[in-house]
């Protein structure tokens, strides 16, 4: 896997709209936009911006720090992601999907808290927060000492939590974390993504997104299934 702490860097969302989102309408995918702030109500003011800007859905990232509850994550409160996930909503003119962090206690009562405040669908999962010590400075190898674990190490935790999630919410969920194939999304959609979404891969190979799609249709050819959702949720748990 990766572990990173590069934080959430981009140009901000005036920036986007005017010289990303161009480019991007060019194409015929749907354009998501993923928000993240410090207080709720800059996340309501980024829903206000995108509304008319042409993004098709908005991703809500609440593993940020809430600055005015000392820092403790959006995501990590089942009662503060209600009330985020309800507030943003109402800006919102496109479906919102609220992003989880796997950082929590229960992941389902953070699913079950997100549908309650008006999400049209989830995603999951975000980073694990994991560690790394260099041995001979006796210090943490990231400056910010903690960092973002992703790829391959993390994929059975989030399969795992897709199941969970999937066993309390009728909502539609995008599977994420360590999809490095297409047998990888397969899994995902067996314990009951709708969707799935590659990152990590594309660091090795910018193509792999394309490699995973093709795989599972052929899969779907192989099995004679028609949809995504002819086999999503299918998973037969043992006895």
């Amino acid at each position: 896997g990766i572990l990173n702490s590069v934080g959430l860097q981009n140009p901000g969302v005036h920036a986007f709209i005017e010289n990303e989102l161009p480019f991007l309408k060019q194409y015929s995918a749907k354009i998501i936009a993923n928000i993240s702030g410090n207080t709720i109500e800059e996340y309501c003011e980024m829903a206000d911006i995108l509304a008319t800007s042409g993004v098709d859905l908005i991703e809500m990232n609440i593993s940020c720090p809430n600055v005015k509850q000392g820092g403790v994550a959006f995501g990590t409160n089942a009662d503060t992601v209600f009330e985020i996930t309800q507030r943003v909503k109402k800006h919102c003119k496109q479906p919102l999907i609220v992003k989880l962090s796997p950082n929590v206690t229960s992941i389902q009562d953070m699913a079950k808290a997100a549908e309650s405040g008006g999400a049209d669908a989830l995603s999951l999962i975000n980073t694990l927060l994991g560690m790394s010590i260099d041995i001979h400075t006796r210090k943490p190898i990231l400056a910010n000492n903690v960092g973002g674990l992703s790829g391959p190490a993390v994929k059975p935790v989030a399969v795992r939590m897709v199941w969970q999630v999937a066993s309390v919410t009728k909502l539609p969920i995008i599977g994420m974390g360590g999809i490095m194939t297409w047998e990888d999304a397969v899994e995902f959609i067996l314990a009951g993504a709708s969707a799935v979404a590659v990152g990590t891969a594309l660091f090795a190979d910018p193509l792999a997104s394309v490699k995973v799609l093709e795989g599972v249709e052929a899969y779907m050819a192989k099995h004679n299934l028609k949809s995504i959702s002819d086999f999503t949720g299918k998973v037969q748990i043992h006895a």
